[in-house]
């Protein structure tokens, strides 16, 4: 275990490409390394995020597929964490997502706490198990797969 202290959103953007809009997690709140590194991350979601404009207006819900972005941010953070023999803030791509579900809507005004835990690692890929809760409840799960941009 090594010793933690919270990411904040300034550090995320130093181990993420991402931006607004598109930068899902604002912060890292836990990190354990060991046989299986686990990330924990927060995105806050709010009324005003630009998709809630069309999905749906009347009846606003996080898109599915955002929310699986979102873990693989956490699993991003995660893998350049991880990575002692290489520059950290490489860009790393979601390549496959198997076994995704959903169990209940994200909506303005919820914590989304997604926990990614790395599985394996093979030459420049890396396997996640992802979570996501809001209070406590499981509302999305996916293992992804992602592997190192090569330049």
């Amino acid at each position: 275990m090594s010793d933690f202290k919270v990411i904040t959103i300034e550090r995320i953007k130093e181990l993420l490409p991402h931006r607004y809009p598109f930068l899902l997690v604002d912060r890292v709140i836990d990190y354990q390394t060991g046989e299986h590194p686990t990330a924990t991350g927060i995105k806050n979601v709010t009324h005003n995020e630009p998709f809630f404009q069309g999905h749906f207006p009347d009846h606003p819900v996080m898109p599915g597929v955002l929310i699986i972005e979102a873990m693989a941010q956490v699993a991003g953070v995660l893998a350049n964490l991880e990575n002692r023999t290489s520059e950290q803030g490489k860009v790393i791509y979601m390549v496959k997502v198997d076994n995704a579900r959903f169990k209940q809507i994200v909506t303005p005004g919820d914590q989304l706490v997604m926990v990614a835990t790395q599985k394996r690692i093979m030459r420049n890929m890396g396997l996640f198990s992802c979570e996501a809760f809001v209070d406590g409840k499981l509302v999305a799960s996916a293992d992804i797969l992602s592997a190192e941009a090569r330049g």
